[in-house]
């Protein structure tokens, strides 16, 4: 199974679609992701369905 998004990626979450993060690694279909602006916080960890490109603004799109 390939993942959809690669490593340096910029993406953002359907929780917090405001908060830019970057895609550090993808390890057993999970991506481990670094906040954009302040990259010394906690790595967050999403699965794939809880990511969208970082292109999307408005979460709709994809929901509809």
């Amino acid at each position: 199974m390939e993942n959809k998004f690669k490593e340096g990626e910029i993406v953002r979450a359907k929780v917090n679609p405001n908060l830019k993060l970057v895609v550090r690694r993808y390890v057993d279909r999970i991506y481990y992701c670094k906040i954009q602006e302040d990259p010394t916080q906690k790595e967050l960890v999403y699965f794939e369905r809880e990511l969208i490109p970082h292109e999307i603004k408005n979460i709709g799109e994809i929901t509809s």
